[in-house]
């Protein structure tokens, strides 16, 4: 049952979330979080057919859902995106950056054009939304911003040498955001995953022992699950995390730390 206590700290009733990456994964888990707490939901993707699946599963559910699609990768895509978020639904009061990619040909194999397209998605979408949307939060005073991060910000992993640059810069970006936004009431934080079958991880879970011998790296014992990442989520997306900014968290079983 709610309370005014619990209220204050973690409802999101009233404010409004924009989260790409929103049809899928973590970023669909993320987003029937934020919706169960209260907060009004738009997915930002780049194909139509998921997205409004999605949309139409979190409405089923009660929640008020709906999308926009729009190509992260481009940036005039990106900008058009935006404005039409704010145009028909409202300026967001919370952000989360979800959408990514992870090409993995070998380093010395990897090609200008996935190197450029990692970079595009992964980190320049979320510094073009935080650009568009930062600013505005500052001025009405209270904002949240939620990047996806990875355990690559930290550590290298095979064959996915972009990606890891492109997270890495991603909790560089979220320090610099929230310097420049948290005094007028704009957190801004990450969350980084461990190993989450999502579509980006399709590769690695099709090896049992692979997962298997992941599992065993965490102080959990398991790798994640979707719902592992619902009140993290909600906690930095609300009231209760207005003096935790330029983090990144990692919600990982403790595989970051073994």
């Amino acid at each position: 049952m709610s309370t005014p206590y619990l209220d204050a700290l973690f409802s999101l009733s009233g404010r409004r979330a924009l989260v790409t990456g929103g049809s899928s994964g973590i970023g669909r888990a993320i987003a029937e979080a934020l919706g169960r707490a209260g907060a009004e939901v738009v997915l930002m993707a780049r194909r139509p057919e998921p997205l409004a699946a999605a949309a139409g599963e979190l409405r089923a559910a009660g929640l008020t859902a709906d999308w926009v699609a729009a190509d992260l990768g481009d940036r005039a895509a990106v900008r058009a995106g935006a404005d039409e978020v704010a145009r028909r639904f409202g300026e967001p009061d919370i952000l989360v950056n979800s959408a990514g990619v992870n090409p993995r040909p070998p380093m010395g194999e990897l090609s200008t054009e996935e190197w450029d397209r990692t970079m595009a998605v992964n980190l320049d979408a979320p510094f073009l939304l935080g650009q568009r949307f930062g600013p505005k939060m500052a001025e009405r005073g209270w904002g949240r911003i939620l990047h996806l991060a990875s355990q690559q910000s930290i550590r290298a992993f095979g064959n996915s040498g972009a990606y890891g640059v492109s997270k890495a810069g991603l909790t560089a970006l979220t320090r610099s955001q929230a310097e420049a936004w948290s005094r007028h009431g704009v957190s801004v934080n990450a969350l980084a995953p461990g190993f989450v079958r999502t579509p980006l991880t399709t590769e690695v879970y099709a090896d049992p022992d692979r997962v298997e011998a992941m599992a065993r790296r965490t102080m959990a014992g398991r790798t994640g699950e979707l719902s592992d990442f619902a009140g993290a989520a909600v906690f930095l997306a609300g009231p209760g995390a207005a003096y935790l900014t330029g983090q990144t968290v990692f919600v990982d079983g403790g595989f970051s730390v073994t």
